[in-house]
């Protein structure tokens, strides 16, 4: 898998709150760390619990991407996601995930 599929890939699953689709992009034992201010989510389990609580309340969700900057062992890419949060109304928000990927596309650690 390229990198610009693994990012279509969690933009879908993040819109379609799909968190089993989620969970494929990982490797079994990967860090995705949902803010820098946030302990990482460690392994398939914690991964999916977190994507089940999270995106799972979320709807209407439009996930938007910049392009790739690709260096030998570690990808960023900006997003831009607008939702609507049961607790927060309507949001738009912007990020940019730093990945670092496994010879099979599988991402091992998410920030």
């Amino acid at each position: 898998m390229t990198v610009g599929e693994w990012i279509d890939r969690y933009a879908h699953a993040w819109e379609t709150a799909n968190a089993d689709e989620v969970v494929g992009l990982f490797t079994p034992d990967a860090s995705y760390r949902s803010s820098v201010f946030r302990e990482p989510h460690v392994g398939s389990d914690a991964i999916r619990a977190y994507w089940q609580g999270a995106a799972g309340a979320q709807s209407e969700v439009v996930v938007r991407t910049g392009r790739p900057l690709e260096s030998e062992d570690r990808v960023a890419v900006e997003w831009w996601t607008t939702m609507i949060d049961p607790d927060e109304g309507e949001l738009t928000l912007p990020g940019c995930l730093l990945l670092s990927f496994t010879e099979d596309g599988r991402c091992a650690s998410l920030w």
